[in-house]
């Protein structure tokens, strides 16, 4: 299966979440609106809506009940909102091959749209009226607030580790696809066995996503990527290709991205580039990811045997094979 196969497994849920998606970017303030569906209608896959979908089918969801589609809006919103943050933190200008939000309109636009869609998802969510969900997506949105500030302080730091890094991977990116994948038994009102698997299920698969787009920046070109080759670097982010070469490359090596790492900038990307992929970053940064795939698809062990079980073992599959 390709994402598009995957995709098409709950085409009309998917439609309907699309379609919601953009009722709920209306505002009074005209301006909310068009900065919105600036960033919201940029290209992303929607993967964590689609992951609380295939989730919610899994556990045979009533066809009656609509709050997975509520659920896949909220979480779509919630991921958008980081993203703006993010740009402003980072400073960046060009994501999913668009100039940011920051770039276009300014700091201030973006941070305050980002505002506005997480209130939003927190209005949706109270007229889903699921306790246990409201908890695990408030319990979410702090975790992925304390990764943001996790990574914040690790920038410029040639010191940070992998059980540190891959701490920021669970806290900042991975969570948010555990409460898409949690929201299906729950709403289904399956045993905690099977929400656990499916929270262990999108924590692997979280991860595994976020370290193909580590090697992707090392590996990969802007036009594929839709953001500028060697971003991470410039920012100062001690990624994972960064800290396998810090710790066995040469010492010349080692010198040489923590100095990187230190002053952020682009001085010496093509030297770096070549180190990485020579010194056996990538190859390692690629089974570490296929690992965690690997993990994702025997945590789904006590989820019932059906096409969205199968689309979900796909998606774990692609989050390392992905050029994007």
């Amino acid at each position: 299966m390709n994402f598009n196969d995957i995709q098409a497994v709950v085409a009309k849920d998917f439609d309907a979440v699309n379609t919601l998606i953009e009722e709920q970017l209306s505002s009074n303030v005209p301006l909310i609106g068009e900065v919105g569906s600036y960033i919201i209608n940029s290209g992303g896959k929607r993967l964590r809506p689609l992951v609380s979908l295939l989730s919610a089918n899994a556990f045979n969801l009533k066809s009656t009940d609509t709050r997975h589609i509520t659920v896949g809006a909220v979480t779509e919103f919630l991921h958008t909102a980081t993203l703006l943050h993010d740009d402003v933190v980072d400073q960046s200008h060009l994501r999913r091959g668009r100039s940011t939000v920051n770039a276009v309109w300014g700091n201030a636009h973006s941070v305050l749209v980002g505002d506005f869609l997480i209130s939003r998802s927190f209005q949706m969510m109270v007229a889903v009226g699921n306790v246990p969900l409201m908890e695990i997506l408030a319990d979410a949105t702090n975790i992925i607030s304390e990764g943001e500030v996790l990574q914040l302080i690790n920038i410029h730091n040639p010191d940070t580790t992998e059980e540190s890094y891959m701490q920021i991977i669970r806290y900042k990116t991975a969570k948010m696809f555990e409460v898409a994948a949690e929201s299906g038994p729950l709403l289904a009102e399956a045993g905690d066995e099977q929400i656990k698997a499916m929270g262990e299920y999108a924590r692997h698969m979280g991860a595994a996503f976020q370290l193909a787009d580590d090697i992707l920046d090392y590996t990969g070109s802007a036009q594929e990527m839709g953001k500028n080759v060697g971003d991470d670097l410039a920012e100062g982010k001690a990624t994972m290709p960064l800290i396998y070469t810090i710790n066995h490359g040469t010492p010349e090596q080692s010198k040489t991205i923590r100095d990187a790492i230190k002053s952020g900038g682009l001085n010496n990307l093509e030297e770096i580039i070549s180190m990485v992929n020579t010194c056996g970053a990538i190859e390692y940064t690629h089974n570490y990811a296929l690992n965690e795939a690997r993990l994702a698809i025997e945590a789904l062990a006590p989820v019932p045997n059906s096409k969205y079980k199968t689309a979900l073992e796909y998606l774990a599959k692609l989050a390392v094979e992905r050029k994007n």
